[in-house]
């Protein structure tokens, strides 16, 4: 008689990964794929390795390695403003929330110096690529509204008008920081991080009418 113990049934089928944790796990991979290559060197069949999906999975979630970073960039952006951001509803100090955010800023900038080199790196694309600028722009955009959202949220603390429109600050706040990120990428020890933060600290000051401690 044919023996039954022990018998082996053919596996079931692998559950299907949800798309909020493939898109997730990409993302991870692809920050980890271009801060060791580069943009330009940075291939899509090489992130979705790392991964561990194959190469059509990629286009199922970014139509292509442009979006796919600019994704990356506005998901980073994101996370740090929400830290910069946080307790700033509850709190009525704006002279401290200024200090917190220059601070916060500040120290992005000049511990994660390969970013910065990646953004500016995309920029330069931008400049010469009109498939690269256009999710770039948009993206600049955002992070120049986001800011301005910032400002005005600080400001609902202040005893006195900010000094100009939130929306005009977001847009200085936003070249001030891409700014002072590529003068610390060229000159690191003449722009450290307690250089940057002074310089975000005047300029916060400025635009919210408090000085930061």
């Amino acid at each position: 008689m044919p023996r039954t113990e022990g018998h082996s049934h053919p596996p079931g089928p692998v559950p299907r990964l949800p798309r909020s944790e493939v898109r997730r796990r990409l993302l991870a991979a692809a920050a980890q794929v271009f801060a060791e290559r580069g943009y330009a060197d940075s291939r899509l069949e090489d992130i979705a390795r790392a991964a561990g999906f194959s190469k059509g999975a990629v286009y199922s979630n970014f139509d292509s390695k442009q979006e796919l970073f600019g994704a990356l960039l506005r998901e980073r952006s994101e996370a740090e403003l929400a830290d910069v951001m946080a307790g700033t509803g509850e709190a009525s100090d704006v002279s401290a929330l200024v200090g917190r955010a220059a601070r916060l800023v500040a120290r992005r900038i000049t511990d994660d110096p390969l970013r910065s080199r990646l953004g500016l790196e995309i920029a330069t694309r931008a400049v010469r690529e009109e498939e690269t600028m256009a999710v770039v722009a948009p993206m600049r955009r955002a992070q120049r509204a986001a800011a301005g959202d910032a400002v005005r949220k600080v400001t609902e603390h202040a005893p006195a008008a900010p000094a100009v429109d939130p929306g005009l600050a977001g847009v200085i706040l936003h070249c001030l920081t891409n700014g002072l990120a590529t003068e610390h990428l060229i000159d690191p020890e003449g722009l450290d991080a307690a250089t940057a933060e002074r310089a975000l600290g005047a300029v916060l000051g400025w635009l919210t009418g408090e000085a930061p401690r």
